[in-house]
């Protein structure tokens, strides 16, 4: 078995615990398959937390109080080394030309695996003030896990609140550019990657990925909110699927995409500074990022339809990728959009459960 199986099947075994977790119960689970010394990231109000209890306490508890019955439903699973070398200064830093990346890796031990897809459960309970529906919902989810020695040691959970706000009926934000709805999985249902692939087409992938991360770079740099479809479609596929966060939305095409997200995106956000990830990583036609945070911005011209503002905001976020041939086919991306409005002086859970649930306890 590879070093990727085992991280693999270590992530899968505590997967198949937390299906039956209650709030008595995880916080044992998690001392089994956690690190003492873990650095867990989540999205606001979660934030970071550096204890199995504190993660038991902040996410986990309150999740399956709510959440009952639930159950895990994954679209993509895949691991893989970390491309990023190391952060200074909050920066990412290129690997040094005189170290051998594969070997300091396998030496190390460090594999990264990821999930996405969605916790589908009857939202019984309210949760973050959000009042209780009875009905079932869907919580979108991307978990990346840093395994060392048969444990995990790191962790970024993303999961999109705005989109559950959407589902019980409440928009705390202007209408979105693109469209709505529970996004699907990969057009091609091969994101399980639970068998090794070939390594050739990890590299591949990862290549591919960092050429485009390398273009959108270089557009911040230039200062050039407008580029020809052209452009993207040097590392994009023409019928492109995007998956944007719920706020935004999702697009169809290098012309939906730049009509819907990039160009509100770019128009609307000055400064921009890429600040790196803190992994990036890919296995077979699939890859994925996340940054804590990723980039740097200020609201100049406006943002998701709410007024241009002069306060700079980091925005922490994740990029699921799927290749096709030599091009990008589908993006799934999720954006701790309530943290950046947070910065901006919006909570918007504070201000939309005040609203919709005024009396909520929990």
């Amino acid at each position: 078995m590879s070093q990727f199986q085992h991280a693999k099947a270590l992530v899968r075994e505590f997967y198949r615990e937390l299906e039956s977790a209650t709030p008595d119960t995880v916080e044992d689970i998690l001392g089994r398959y956690i690190s003492d010394s873990i650095q867990w990231h989540g999205v606001y109000p979660f934030e970071e937390q550096h204890s199995i209890s504190a993660v038991s306490e902040v996410f986990w508890q309150p999740l399956l109080r709510s959440w009952s019955p639930m159950q895990r439903r994954e679209d993509v699973f895949f691991a893989g080394y970390n491309d990023v070398f190391e952060h200074v200064d909050g920066k990412e830093q290129p690997w040094p030309a005189d170290i051998d990346q594969a070997a300091h890796q396998t030496a190390s031990g460090d594999v990264w695996v990821v999930s996405m897809g969605h916790f589908a459960g009857v939202l019984s309970q309210d949760w973050l003030g959000l009042p209780a529906s009875g009905k079932l919902t869907f919580l979108r989810y991307a978990d990346f896990n840093c395994v060392r020695d048969g444990k995990i040691v790191r962790s970024g959970f993303f999961c999109d609140i705005i989109d559950v706000m959407h589902q019980l009926g409440i928009n705390p934000l202007p209408v979105q550019t693109g469209a709505s709805f529970v996004y699907p999985g990969p057009r091609t249902h091969d994101g399980m990657l639970f068998v090794d692939q070939n390594p050739e087409e990890g590299v591949a992938t990862q290549e591919l990925l960092n050429r485009m991360i390398d273009d959108l770079n270089q557009l911040n740099l230039s200062g050039q909110d407008f580029c020809p479809p052209q452009y993207l479609a040097r590392t994009w596929r023409e019928d492109m699927l995007w998956y944007g966060p719920a706020g935004i939305g999702a697009t169809f095409g290098i012309e939906g995409f730049q009509a819907q997200h990039q160009r509100p995106f770019r128009t609307g956000l000055g400064g921009k500074t890429f600040n790196g990830h803190v992994a990036r990583f890919a296995e077979g036609n699939y890859a994925g990022f996340f940054g804590w945070p990723n980039l740097s911005n200020t609201p100049t011209g406006g943002f998701l339809g709410l007024p241009a503002s002069d306060v700079k905001a980091d925005m922490r976020v994740v990029d699921i990728y799927r290749r096709e041939g030599d091009k990008l086919a589908e993006n799934w991306v999720l954006i701790d959009l309530p943290y950046w409005l947070k910065q901006q002086g919006l909570d918007i859970l504070q201000r939309t459960t005040g609203i919709v649930n005024p009396l909520g306890t929990t």
